[in-house]
């Protein structure tokens, strides 16, 4: 089955990008990348929130979907965790040159390394849940500490 047959496959492969043979999550997170900054550009923070809340609940849908059909938990090509988790790192964060360059590499640092609870949470909570979980908690560290860089240097 090829991964893109289905629409609800298409969204959580992020309209292809986790189809790249090499580090999937970062091209999937650097799809997502325009998009959070279209967002934070034209969007007021109360409906970005919005907009992160319903990809996160649809999030956690199209990847169980995806993962049963494909018969693979957590498939490396499934990326729309990092497409909400980047979007979550960059929400009230003002729009400068550098934020969207230093969200993208501090939400890829916390996925990556996965530290507690991280890590733990990514091994312990399954299907779509399971999925979303782990970027979504990876953003929180990036997301706080890039508020504490913008708070500093701005």
């Amino acid at each position: 089955m090829t991964k893109l047959t289905h629409p609800v496959h298409w969204l959580a492969f992020g309209l292809g990008s986790g189809l790249a043979p090499k580090a999937p999550g970062t091209f999937g997170t650097l799809a997502a990348l325009p998009l959070g900054i279209a967002f934070m550009y034209l969007l007021p923070s109360a409906w970005f929130l919005a907009l992160i809340i319903v990809a996160t609940w649809l999030g956690v849908w199209f990847c169980d979907k995806t993962s049963k059909d494909m018969g693979v938990h957590d498939h490396p090509g499934i990326v729309w965790d990092e497409w909400v988790g980047i979007w979550m790192t960059l929400w009230l964060v003002p729009l400068t040159w550098w934020t969207p360059i230093v969200a993208f590499i501090l939400f890829r640092f916390f996925d990556i390394i996965k530290p507690w609870p991280i890590k733990w949470l990514d091994q312990r909570v399954h299907g779509g849940l399971g999925i979303m979980i782990d970027d979504m908690v990876a953003a929180i560290p990036a997301w706080l500490i890039l508020q504490g860089l913008v708070w500093w240097l701005l």
